[in-house]
């Protein structure tokens, strides 16, 4: 499936009312569980290059970091201001809908990494989501996305919710190759516990050197 193949059908949720009013509401738990929330937090520890600067896309109560690691700025850009208060991890905090606004108020070639962690399946756009995230990376950062199999199934979309965990590691690297600036494209399977905890996987990719 190419970019100009996605109709709006693709990206309908059952649940198309105002984001605004659904996520007003403050949520302070952690979406997955905690081998999991570790297992991310050691994908982090092993990728992230320390004293970087780090845009959490899509954030709230927690951004999973590992506790020992030392960044630079730590970004979080989400859409309850209660949640982004309680994130600890978190130096700077932005309320922004991607799904009325895809372009993020940040200059080009600001951040050494983004992730975005469970919530990528609430995109109604992300093609031209992950094409600003590549303007706002600096050549070479990664871009880290997870997810599981928990979501807010009523505001999932359309072309997400019909497929399983193996077609949706192939969404997303079509939604980055239809982005454009990524190279490196990779996947794995970071599911602590098979059938004792959430199963967790993350798909990576790198800003194109310019």
């Amino acid at each position: 499936m190419l970019q100009n193949e996605f109709t709006p059908e693709h990206f309908a949720r059952e649940d198309g009312g105002d984001d605004e009013m659904f996520y007003g509401q403050a949520r302070l738990v952690k979406h997955i569980d905690e081998p999991a929330c570790a297992a991310l937090a050691s994908y982090y520890a092993r990728t992230l290059k320390p004293g970087g600067d780090i845009l959490d896309l899509m954030s709230s109560y927690a951004s999973h970091l590992p506790a020992d690691a030392a960044y630079g700025r730590v970004v979080g850009l989400g859409m309850n201001q209660v949640e982004l208060d309680e994130n600890s991890q978190l130096s700077e905090r932005l309320i922004h809908n991607l799904n009325a606004n895809p372009t993020m108020p940040f200059p080009d070639g600001t951040f050494d990494a983004c992730i975005l962690a469970v919530s990528v399946q609430y995109l109604t756009q992300p093609v031209e989501t992950f094409a600003d995230v590549a303007r706002v990376l600096k050549p070479g950062a990664l871009l880290a996305i997870s997810f599981s199999n928990r979501m807010f199934a009523t505001k999932a979309v359309a072309v997400w919710r019909s497929v399983g965990d193996a077609d949706h590691a192939r969404l997303l690297e079509i939604y980055l190759r239809c982005a454009g600036g990524f190279g490196d494209l990779s996947f794995e399977d970071l599911s602590p516990e098979l059938g004792q905890s959430d199963p967790l996987y993350v798909v990576s990719a790198r800003r194109e050197m310019v």
